[in-house]
């Protein structure tokens, strides 16, 4: 049996296949037609010598085949170029090889990271233009701002977090009550313990604590909630229908957690304080009376009030993060975990660098 694409040449104790001409996706159907009456009870000698040209077509079906007859006898294949050869290996091990590393590879990371974190801070700074926007057009039309929208977020970003809130600074409270009352108590100045715990929870640590918390908490579940809302497209859906996600989502958030974070801050301050008063009493036997009235001659208005000036900006940190964060989810549900991790962690950083700003001004400003 002869043809010009394959010749079959049956011998004694094999039979020998010589494959030529044009091996390509035009003459698949008639090779196919051949090699498919190819009888295959005693051993192959498949030769390729005769081919002229071979492509990814021609090499898969001699794999088909090869496989086929293999199945039933020994095949060998000889006769191929080493490009024919080297096709044929792409394609049965079709996994690529690790790439060597190169000299500076560090620096091709540092210089990726570097244009991610550029892109990161640009998409910030658009991401507050339009927040700014939609809070002045809420100014000019105050009866579209969503009320409704902000109580709930009020209640559940500030109602529902007086309990680990207020726990947290009762026990902060304790530990500093605890720890300066056993170094003040080698100067026989007991009393001052409650400067110490008065003035730091009020003007720093009351503050700083809360937002920390809030961070963690509602920080994170703003991210996580507007970026559910990204996978599942309800936000492509309300820009489809001409609402505004800044208006309808990020604004309420906001302005609910700077209304609700100083009356948390103020929260955190009393329980500090009395957390410093119980430990005062144990460790230094101090009365609640004798506390309260120190606490009254040391504990000016202005040190409550610079602390609760960094409320209101904490709060629009925390808030800001996470909604942004929330609008770069991808979708993916990995995504989610991702950004809800860089919110928090993203958070946390601003409040403490805002909160050493803070710091500093007062410090300059003789406060």
């Amino acid at each position: 049996m002869k043809h010009s694409l394959c010749v079959v040449e049956p011998h004694q104790d094999y039979l020998k296949l010589l494959a030529q001409g044009v091996w390509r996706l035009e003459t698949i159907r008639q090779i196919e037609s051949i090699l498919s009456r190819v009888p295959h009870y005693k051993k192959i000698v498949w030769d390729f010598s005769g081919v002229t040209h071979f492509d990814s077509a021609g090499v898969l079906l001699v794999l088909k085949y090869v496989t086929h007859f293999r199945t039933y006898a020994l095949v060998e294949l000889e006769g191929y170029s080493p490009s024919q050869e080297k096709m044929y290996r792409l394609l049965t091990h079709p996994t690529l090889e690790e790439p060597s590393q190169k000299p500076h590879q560090w620096l091709t990371k540092l210089g990726k990271a570097t244009v991610e974190n550029y892109k990161s801070i640009v998409a910030f700074i658009t991401f507050l233009g339009l927040l700014f926007v939609s809070f002045f057009q809420a100014l000019l039309h105050p009866t579209k701002l969503r009320v409704k929208e902000m109580v709930y977020h009020i209640h559940h970003s500030g109602l529902n977090a007086l309990m680990i809130i207020g726990l947290t600074a009762f026990l902060v409270g304790m530990v500093i009550a605890y720890q300066g009352s056993v170094q003040l108590a080698k100067f026989g100045a007991d009393i001052f313990i409650v400067d110490t715990v008065g003035i730091s929870i009020v003007r720093e640590l009351g503050p700083m604590i809360t937002a920390i918390v809030i961070a963690g908490r509602s920080g994170s579940a703003y991210t996580a909630e507007i970026g559910a809302m990204k996978i599942t497209e309800e936000i492509s859906a309300m820009q489809t229908m001409g609402f505004d996600p800044y208006h309808f989502l990020v604004l309420p958030r906001v302005l609910a957690l700077m209304i609700a974070l100083p009356l948390l801050i103020f929260f955190s301050d009393l329980m500090g304080i009395f957390g410093g008063m119980v430990a005062s009493k144990m460790q230094l036997g101090i009365s609640y009376g004798q506390f309260t009235d120190r606490l009254y001659e040391v504990l000016e208005l202005k040190h409550y009030l610079l602390g609760m000036l960094k409320g209101p900006v904490f709060a629009f940190i925390i808030a800001t993060i996470g909604c942004f964060r929330g609008l770069q989810v991808s979708d993916n549900t990995e995504s989610i975990g991702l950004h809800t991790t860089a919110s928090v962690v993203n958070a946390i950083f601003l409040v403490i660098a805002f909160d050493a700003l803070f710091s500093v001004l007062y410090t300059e400003l003789g406060l």
